[in-house]
């Protein structure tokens, strides 16, 4: 029903590997302070070896992932059946942000099909790996990817995304540091 793993095996990486959609969370270290949860899709997401892994970061109106893992690095992802046999892959680790001005950048990019809209690659160094039972997760029938993401990030253009991560990307909700190269530049 479930179980405790050392590392991400080749049974468990095709599980992973084979959900269209996947979710992760942060939270901050303060008391009070909010907890995030975002589902992710697109092709986004690779198992870089037995404890690592990776996915793209978009440009968006929160930047809550990358201030929590730059104030504590806590990362949790969750990925679930929606078709086939149930089950549930639970990878709890620290986690950081890769930036674009960060000499790791381009050969993590490069290991996802090029996209518009890209502020970082989210690498976490798995600590923990889970599975359980997922008999609660309901069916559902995959249809395709959005493509609003990619047509706003191209319509928007680099320089306005550029102002846009300025404005929306400096710090978290609870005013954690969001994307390093936006806070380098305010100082």
């Amino acid at each position: 029903m479930s179980g405790s793993y050392d590392a991400i095996d080749s049974r468990m990486r095709d599980f992973i590997e084979s959900q269209k959609m996947f979710f992760v969370a942060t939270a901050p270290s303060a008391d009070g302070g909010r907890l995030n949860l975002s589902p992710k899709g697109l092709d986004t997401f690779r198992v870089l070896d037995e404890r690592t892994v990776a996915y793209l970061d978009f440009v968006g109106s929160g930047v809550e992932t990358i201030a929590h893992l730059r104030e504590n690095g806590r990362i949790v992802l969750m990925f679930c059946a929606f078709q086939g046999p149930p089950n549930i892959v639970r990878l709890y680790g620290r986690g950081e942000a890769i930036e674009p001005k960060d000499p790791r950048f381009e050969s993590l990019a490069a290991k996802f099909p090029r996209a518009p809209g890209v502020r970082s690659v989210i690498v976490a160094h798995v600590e923990r790996i889970s599975d359980s039972c997922g008999y609660g997760v309901p069916l559902y029938e995959y249809q395709g990817e959005r493509t609003a993401l990619g047509a706003w990030a191209e319509k928007k253009g680099p320089e306005a995304l550029v102002e846009y991560q300025k404005q929306k990307n400096a710090e978290s909700i609870d005013g954690l540091p969001g994307l390093r190269w936006v806070s380098d530049s305010k100082k």
